[in-house]
């Protein structure tokens, strides 16, 4: 199975965790990223992480962060169709970047969407599969 996990989903562990879902989310992209280092899921990674996570200010977050392009078993290059792909994204309503995210997703093939953006969790995409980190377990362990 083969994931693509956002830019929000890769800062998630470094939030506040003064909010119980916070922690919640948290704890489930660990678990995910565990799954990752284990080879149970494939990553795929992307262009568009590479250029948000470079102006993320804090350094530590951002090498953090960067290190996982190396456990990616893909990588998304921008091309024409990524560009059509997220113009035909972004007339439904999702914002530049994030349809940018879900368009090397799907031209990655991959099989899940993962985020922790309330607004894109609310998005029906049809070639693929918007959820959140603790769906996402839920959902692979016949929990739903």
């Amino acid at each position: 199975m083969r994931i693509y996990l956002d830019i929000c989903c890769y800062n998630r562990p470094f939030d506040d965790k003064s909010q119980i879902s916070i922690q919640l989310e948290s704890n489930a992209k660990l678990f995910i990223q565990k799954e990752i280092a284990n080879d149970v899921y494939d990553l795929a990674w992307s262009f568009i992480i590479d250029h948000e996570n470079k102006f993320n200010p804090n350094e530590e977050k951002r090498k953090n962060i960067q290190e996982w392009k190396n456990k990616a078993n893909i990588y998304c290059e921008p091309s024409p169709k990524i560009l059509n792909l997220s113009n035909e994204l972004k007339n439904q309503g999702i914002h530049e970047n994030d349809a940018i995210h879900i368009a090397c997703a799907i031209f990655t093939n991959c099989d899940y969407f993962i985020t922790t953006d309330y607004d894109l969790l609310k998005k029906q995409i049809k070639d693929i599969k918007i959820i959140n980190p603790i769906d996402f377990i839920y959902e692979i362990e016949g929990i739903t």
